[in-house]
């Protein structure tokens, strides 16, 4: 029997080694078989055979009889998958307890922090290529909070929201003031929903739940920042699907 180098990959990368995939799938050929056949049908030497089996019993791949000459027989490769699971499983929270605790206090120890990227964007030339950076990255979701002094940036990067967003992108933008005013992006397909509320204090541009824009203000933008913080950005997600569910659709 013959296996696609997939299946034998597959093996591989769950703890078998070359010998022990191919004595297991000569018993899935042969049903029941000693060492010996095994050894001849799967090539494998018999000097390494009874390695070979010992380490496929203790990993849930094979099972042999009580009594001798002992024969051996396959486990259902479902069974044995699972098996597998179960022991990785095992073995990673013996991994993950080791490292947390040799490694963990040597971090706190000397002070090392996250350093997550955040700028202070200054100026409209700096503000616009960050927006199109930020929404040509995006792949899946893109929520925009537009307060009224942001119409202008957002007038100006329609272009990127018409052409070059990717299609598997979905857009929702929320806006503050008068629907009418907003009306004109409703022609753009890229954007799935409009809403719009009466104020709103500074808004900003959300990529993928990975990276935001924000701007901070009333009548005008007087911070802009950009940063990829988890926290940060999981806030303004959060608080934007919080303005979003009492807005109004336009």
């Amino acid at each position: 029997m013959s296996i696609n180098e997939n299946t034998r990959n597959a093996l591989h990368e769950m703890g078998l080694n070359a010998y022990e995939i191919d004595a297991y799938i000569a018993l899935l050929e042969g049903e029941q078989m000693t060492a010996m056949e095994i050894s001849r049908e799967a090539k494998v030497p018999y000097s390494k055979i009874y390695q070979v089996l010992n380490s496929l019993k203790e990993k849930g791949w094979i099972k042999s009889s009580e009594s001798r000459p002992f024969k051996y027989y396959p486990a259902p490769p479902i069974e044995a998958t699972r098996s597998t699971k179960l022991r990785l499983e095992d073995k990673y929270l013996i991994w993950e307890n080791t490292v947390s605790e040799t490694l963990q206090p040597l971090y706190e120890k000397h002070e090392l922090v996250e350093r997550p990227d955040m700028l202070i964007l200054r100026g409209q030339q700096a503000i616009l290529g960050k927006l199109e950076e930020v929404l040509s990255k995006a792949s899946k979701e893109i929520v925009i909070a537009a307060p009224e002094f942001a119409k202008p940036v957002i007038s100006m990067a329609e272009p990127l929201l018409s052409n070059r967003l990717k299609k598997t992108v979905s857009i929702k933008l929320m806006a503050a003031g008068k629907a009418e005013d907003w009306l004109f992006l409703k022609k753009y397909s890229t954007l799935n929903e409009l809403r719009i509320r009466d104020h709103m204090f500074g808004g900003g541009v959300i990529a993928d739940g990975k990276e935001a824009m924000l701007f901070l203000g009333e009548d005008k933008p007087t911070l802009v920042i950009w940063s990829n913080h988890v926290g940060l950005v999981g806030f303004a997600r959060e608080y934007f699907q919080f303005l979003w569910d009492s807005s109004a659709m336009a």
